[in-house]
């Protein structure tokens, strides 16, 4: 197509500014929607494996066979660490505690928390980031550790009079876990997890003591592998010699997404909600593209019986189409990015990856597409002679 006809074309779809407006909002509104649907269940997904993001250090997870996901706790005997740590190529190996405890609020609530038991001796598996307090600070006694969200929000204490503000949760309160005293000594800031309950660190053998008397306490064993020892061999070993079931941290966080992509509903509501956008944005974008067209039947004629080719034709409802696509999509994934400044003080969840700019935008490109079809369909039959009517 030469400049002049690209010229054209381009004075054809801004000329008519309401049509060029309503496939732009059919556009931008099939983007949004699809783009802030999957990121709100990508950043939804994430937090069903929050807490195997901050525990990087570990190689690889190991943990009772029928373990589905993250908090389907399975305990495990104290005696099989000692087993881990004898299998070959294990550089060492930490005993992790991870259950639900009640703790007793200032007002006499209660609130399920998220504890968290660490290694005694080396603190592996804590919190990544520590905002007040130190990690070394766990070792002291009835220590433990509260996530900043949990400390200023479910945690916090309540006000002082009617309607007034709650007060966060402090390094030096006192709290209760199943009847036992727990002194604060650090604040820390953690990823959100899927249920959204305050998370809590202590020691390894301080967790014991406050969850309820069980026979078997021990949640997972966390592992390093030897520096010569391939990570995907080891876990085999480990899983053959001791029929326990070792995931790496990747395998283990795509097991606990399968298991909530299998047995919840959030696959299908999410999915319903982007198809609608989809079908929504086609059926906007194509009509008003379609009515577009129509308008200018005269001067397509015009063209045809000057000369023009269908294939030029074609050339010229693909640029409008590309302009209207181009624009929708970028003011629709524009305005979903500024969702994700939200989630940062909010409990939306909202991730953000190129993939979904990506899936997004094939699926803009299938709308401009179908679009310019519906047009393009009026513009092959139609007859120069149409200029010459009245």
């Amino acid at each position: 197509m030469n400049t002049g006809m690209l010229r054209i074309a381009l004075k054809m779809l801004f000329g008519n500014r309401g049509k060029y407006f309503g496939m732009i909002a059919g556009v931008f509104f099939a983007s949004l929607v699809m783009t802030q649907q999957l990121a709100i269940f990508t950043g939804l997904m994430s937090r069903t494996f929050g807490f195997m993001t901050d525990t990087g250090l570990p190689d690889i997870w190991v943990m009772d066979r029928n373990v589905q996901f993250i908090d389907d706790v399975k305990p495990l005997r104290d005696t099989t660490l000692y087993r881990v740590r004898g299998v070959e190529g294990v550089a060492w190996a930490v005993p992790l505690y991870k259950g639900m405890i009640k703790a007793r609020l200032s007002n006499g609530g209660f609130q399920s928390c998220n504890v968290i038991g660490l290694d005694d001796a080396t603190l592996v598996g804590g919190p990544p980031i520590m905002l007040e307090g130190k990690l070394a600070d766990l070792r002291r006694s009835d220590s433990v550790i509260v996530d900043d969200v949990g400390a200023a929000g479910k945690l916090a204490h309540p006000p002082e009079y009617p309607g007034g503000p709650r007060k966060p949760l402090q390094v030096g309160d006192t709290i209760e876990l199943n009847d036992k005293r727990a002194i604060v000594v650090g604040i820390a800031r953690v990823s959100r997890t899927f249920q959204s309950q305050p998370v809590i660190y202590t020691t390894y053998s301080r967790a014991t003591t406050f969850a309820p008397r069980e026979r078997k306490l021990l949640s997972f064993v966390l592992v390093k592998a030897a520096a010569d020892t391939p990570i995907p061999v080891l876990t085999e070993r480990i899983s053959k010699q001791l029929n326990l079931a070792a995931y790496t941290n990747d395998e283990f966080s795509w097991l606990t997404v399968k298991y909530f992509l299998k047995y919840t509903g959030i696959p299908i509501n999410f999915g319903i909600a982007v198809t609608l956008g989809f079908i929504v944005g086609t059926a906007i974008a194509g009509q008003t593209f379609y009515s577009f067209t129509i308008d200018n039947l005269r001067y397509l004629g015009t063209l045809k019986a000057m000369g023009a080719t269908n294939q030029l034709l074609l050339g010229m409802i693909l640029v409008q189409a590309s302009v209207v696509g181009l624009v929708g999509y970028g003011l629709g994934v524009g305005v979903a990015s500024l969702t994700q400044l939200l989630s940062t003080t909010s409990e939306l969840a909202f991730r953000f990856p190129w993939q979904i700019m990506a899936a997004s935008g094939t699926a803009v490109v299938v709308i401009c597409l179908v679009s310019a079809t519906i047009a393009l369909i009026k513009v092959m039959r139609l007859e120069p002679a149409i200029v010459f009517r009245g």
